[in-house]
């Protein structure tokens, strides 16, 4: 079957989801008796129509470029992790350790150790999913499940007997010193004279999600491990026969995937909450999948979905707040998005595919 060009493949496939799922939303809308125009316009407002807005979709969109990325590098591998939401909730209690128990004297130095331990919790609890699948072969899409519902037991364990402070009542631990407390973007913004709400909680992490951005580029395209990781989820058996093992690759490339999932914390427990607190990670390792499906596995990609679903988050708790629309049909709008930019990606491409060679027969 003839290949469409890459900029069609790359843009205009999302770009078509993107305007069916809008346009059911707006069905749905219109069938629950509201504005459907009056209500994007308020999603759109509240996302990107000031700074204010503008924070907090940075901030959702620094979550769930960590998360999609970590799903992006497993797929490469021909793995599909879905444990992103357990893996950044392990995240989450490395860097609670660390911020607690370490007399960090300044926040770069707290921010250094944050990240190695985030990245090392979640890390560590991909490997056994890894290994369960390199060795016994059980598949990683069930293991990574489970992984998900114990790593919230065992958390829940640890926030309410082991680390919750003293006399407290919510499953929390206590805050974190002052000098692990991260600069706010809004800080620095203001300080060169670029004018920024402050009181939204985007902070410092969005430049190491960036460089993990960087890092992911340099790692699948640039590296003899990244081939060796493409390779594998192109062929085994291919890879097998250029002297790859398929076990090492996959011990190794769901270890990265746990680790960018784990630094995800450093937003959300480190720099939002300056805390860890229970169920923290609040569905941004599922939403990782439908941003890696989204991007393209490319991290270009996935920094454009990730802002898309950072706006999506806060216009939809914007439309929430101040219309009578119910929080659920938010969450369904939301959902639209995902099934056709995600689930149903391939039927989309299909018909994309025959337009544009229908179109260009045409004119030809």
């Amino acid at each position: 079957m003839q290949a469409m060009p890459k900029w069609a493949d790359l843009v205009l496939v999302p770009v078509v989801g993107l305007i069916m799922a809008f346009i059911c939303s707006g069905l749905m809308i219109v069938v629950t008796g509201h504005d459907p125009v009056e209500a994007v316009t308020l999603m759109v407002q509240g996302s990107v129509g000031s700074t204010y807005a503008w924070g907090f979709t940075l901030y959702y969109a620094t979550n769930f470029i960590f998360t999609g990325l970590a799903v992006a590098v497993a797929f490469h591998a021909a793995m599909f992790n879905i444990g992103g939401e357990g893996q950044a909730a392990l995240g989450g209690l490395g860097v609670a350790l660390v911020c607690l128990f370490i007399p960090w004297p300044h926040w770069t130095l707290a921010l250094l150790g944050a990240t190695m331990a985030g990245a090392a919790f979640g890390a560590l609890w991909a490997t056994l999913p890894a290994w369960l699948q390199a060795r016994r072969g059980s598949h990683i899409v069930i293991t990574t499940i489970m992984f998900n519902f114990i790593a919230a037991a065992l958390l829940n364990y640890v926030l309410v007997n082991v680390l919750r402070p003293a006399g407290a009542m919510d499953p929390a631990t206590a805050k974190f010193p002052e000098p692990t407390h991260l600069p706010l973007l809004s800080d620095w913004l203001n300080a060169v004279g670029i004018p920024f709400a402050a009181r939204t909680p985007a902070n410092v992490t969005l430049l190491i999600a960036l460089l993990a951005c960087v890092f992911v580029y340099l790692l699948i395209w640039r590296s003899k491990l990244g081939f060796e990781i493409r390779s594998l989820g192109k062929s085994e058996s291919a890879a097998v026969y250029a002297g790859i093992s398929p076990a090492k690759i996959i011990m190794i490339s769901m270890m990265i995937s746990g680790g960018l999932a784990g630094l995800m914390a450093i937003n959300n427990v480190m720099g939002e909450a300056e805390r860890l607190v229970l169920n923290s990670v609040e569905g941004a390792g599922f939403i990782g999948i439908a941003v890696a499906l989204m991007g393209r596995s490319h991290p270009i990609g996935i920094v454009f979905a990730a802002l898309l679903f950072g706006a999506l988050y806060q216009g939809g708790a914007e439309l929430g707040l101040w219309t009578q629309i119910p929080r659920e049909l938010v969450v369904v709008i939301q959902a639209l998005v995902i099934l056709f930019t995600g689930a149903l990606d391939q039927m989309i491409r299909m018909a994309v595919r025959r337009l544009f060679f229908s179109k260009r027969k045409a004119g030809a």
